[in-house]
């Protein structure tokens, strides 16, 4: 089986770089933070510098959501601009290292985010997936802007997981929030929660490294 040269952007977990090099595959993470299983295949940098040092087959990438997702939108209300001030920018900085991800000289790219402003911004995911539909039994949905790759298709469909629910104090209206994620949030710093909820599912990450790299090798 032919090798592919996989970058794998802003991950510190492994989980998708081991997935791709347990299948063969010269797979590197990069991180600004240390990789967790002290990997001797994870650069501690900015990826910006090793995506034209490289002759990259793929890209796999995780931009930082903190500014791009749905649910911080409520921060960029007027009356937060005393509070945080440089909040507009910091959008602005981090939708443009997501599309400079997505326009890289790479030819098969996959970029992943939660629902966010990039929909509106940059265009429709092309695919929107969730861990339950690859084996793990957990609701997390995950937006995939895809650059000549297919669609991943479900490799186990299980239970949903449980739900966290409670009354808003402010509107009366129930709102619901998987437990998996409200665990995250209980007795945990915000660095812990930080690495908890940006780690991708094992199911998810086997998905990936199997049905691209099979797409890529197939077309070669």
């Amino acid at each position: 089986m032919r090798q592919l040269n996989v970058l794998i952007a802003c991950e510190f977990s492994g989980t998708v770089r081991n997935a791709f090099r347990k299948l063969g595959h010269n797979a590197f993470s990069c991180d600004l933070e240390p990789s967790d299983d002290d990997s001797p295949y994870h650069h501690r940098g900015d990826v910006r510098n090793l995506l034209t040092a490289y002759q990259w087959d793929l890209l796999i990438a995780h931009p930082p959501c903190t500014y791009l997702t749905l649910a911080g939108n409520r921060w960029f209300k007027p009356e937060y601009a005393e509070r945080f001030p440089t909040r507009i920018q910091d959008r602005q900085d981090g939708v443009d290292f997501f599309m400079e991800l997505m326009n890289a000289n790479i030819p098969h790219i996959c970029v992943e985010n939660p629902i966010g402003v990039m929909s509106s911004i940059f265009r429709k995911p092309d695919q929107i997936i969730q861990p339950w539909q690859f084996g793990d039994p957990f609701q997390k949905s995950t937006c995939l802007w895809l650059k000549d790759l297919p669609q991943l298709e479900h490799t186990k469909v299980v239970d949903k997981g449980e739900f966290f629910e409670w009354t808003d104090k402010k509107t009366g209206k129930v709102k619901r929030q998987a437990q998996w994620y409200m665990d995250a949030l209980i007795g945990k710093s915000s660095y812990e929660r930080q690495k908890i909820r940006n780690k991708t599912f094992q199911g998810i990450a086997d998905a990936i490294a199997d049905q691209y790299s099979q797409y890529i090798i197939s077309k070669k």
